[in-house]
């Protein structure tokens, strides 16, 4: 779509968007655009990246499938090739993402990055201002802003005492691709989240050594019980029966299939499952293989960590611990309140809207948020549908056309 230039200048431009300005083309992004397309509103995307769903992308790493099946994985408008796997892998989800672009000629503005976006209560509009490859400045005026940069924008990585000490290689897991250079080392893998797991299960496919660090309790669920997915299981339980009770069902089925995880070092929290995701957010770890290789001793578990040392590790208790390398498996965060000048949707502690699901996707003045739910691909769904309505109903009244008064 071709957005009309308000003034121009060597160093800057300003253009105005007809339509809403969406940030971030990651699935989030794709689909409020898809849907907004389908109900006749232009938008335009602003990609920081050089490509849609960068994340996925660009900082994932090589045996990453779904973890839940594909049918509660699709964007809104177009399900999943039927040849697909039910659980696809990384690159199968990518050419998903980029045919359902194609599909609905979504032409993100890639290596564009939005540095500041504000209300401008004289002019009624946001004012997005956006840095491109080569430093040059474009400033885009519109009537609605949908944030789409989702929770998971920045690397989260804790402090440790003496991280400059340690001397070996210490990386996040958006940097992590294979065990394969690992092969032969002893590796600390911090977090215990199904990223941490799964690392730690490639590291040991890769004949690497590793020990994983859990400092928290966690719920380890089979991927599938009963010949059907657990998550598919969970929600269809979910219409016939109180959530405490599917929680119960889930535990009991749990400790049939995968014993007492306590005693390998994975506790429980005294939360079920589900109400726990709820409450906090935090996923259950869906097992893929991580647990027998814990049972087995081929990946040792580990208490927090007290201080990194020289190629060495102290933990919690006083144990020292040589390692070569660490990879922090301690997940993403929001990014929103870096560049989003905007304190009464979103939180600027943890950069998440305010309002939990299922009512966090609208704001004030036309500001909405897309993949905030803690709710993955299906929360990004419903939001984007919900977005798309809103918009277009905005779009309809005003364009409408007015009569004045000529006298």
């Amino acid at each position: 779509m071709k957005s009309s230039s308000l003034s121009s200048s060597s160093s800057s431009r300003c253009l105005y968007v007809p339509g809403p300005v969406i940030v971030g083309a990651g699935p989030s992004g794709l689909a409020t655009a898809a849907c907004l397309k389908e109900k006749g509103v232009p938008s335009v995307i602003l990609e920081r990246s050089n490509c849609i769903a960068s994340l996925w992308q660009l900082k994932t790493y090589d045996r990453l499938r779904l973890h839940l099946p594909k049918q509660f994985c699709e964007l809104p408008l177009m399900g999943f090739p039927s040849d697909f796997p039910t659980y696809p892998s990384k690159q199968q989800f990518v050419d998903y993402l980029e045919a359902y672009a194609r599909k609905f000629g979504i032409e993100p503005r890639f290596d564009e990055t939005v540095s500041w976006a504000e209300y401008d209560g004289t002019l009624g509009f946001w004012r997005v201002r956006s840095i491109g490859a080569k430093g040059e400045e474009t400033e885009y005026v519109c009537r609605w802003l949908v944030v789409a940069t989702g929770e998971n924008a920045e690397a989260s990585t804790p402090e440790m005492e003496g991280m400059g000490e340690f001397g070996g290689d210490v990386r996040h897991t958006s940097s992590y691709k294979s065990g394969q250079e690992f092969r032969g080392k002893r590796v600390l893998v911090v977090g215990c989240g199904n990223s941490g797991m799964e690392v730690c299960l490639d590291l040991c496919n890769h004949n690497a050594k590793p020990s994983l660090v859990v400092r928290d309790t966690v719920h380890v669920l089979p991927r599938e019980m009963l010949g059907l997915s657990t998550f598919g299981l969970s929600m269809w339980l979910l219409k016939w029966l109180p959530l405490r009770l599917v929680d119960r069902f889930l535990l009991v089925v749990s400790r049939l299939m995968l014993g007492d995880t306590a005693r390998f070092g994975l506790a429980r929290p005294e939360l079920g499952p589900l109400e726990l995701k709820n409450l906090s957010g935090k996923t259950p770890v869906l097992d893929v293989g991580t647990l027998a290789k814990i049972k087995s001793g081929d990946i040792k578990v580990r208490p927090s960590i007290k201080s990194l040392k020289r190629h060495a590790v102290e933990f919690a208790g006083g144990k020292i611990e040589n390692f070569d390398a660490i990879i922090l498996a301690t997940g993403y965060k929001s990014n929103v309140p870096s560049w989003l000048k905007e304190k009464d949707m979103f939180s600027e502690k943890d950069g998440y809207p305010r309002r939990p699901f299922p009512n966090g996707w609208k704001g004030e003045r036309g500001l909405y948020a897309v993949g905030f739910t803690k709710r993955g691909l299906l929360g990004t769904s419903m939001d984007a549908m919900k977005i798309a309505q809103d918009i277009q109903r905005c779009w309809k009244e005003e364009a409408k056309p007015h009569h004045y008064d000529k006298r």
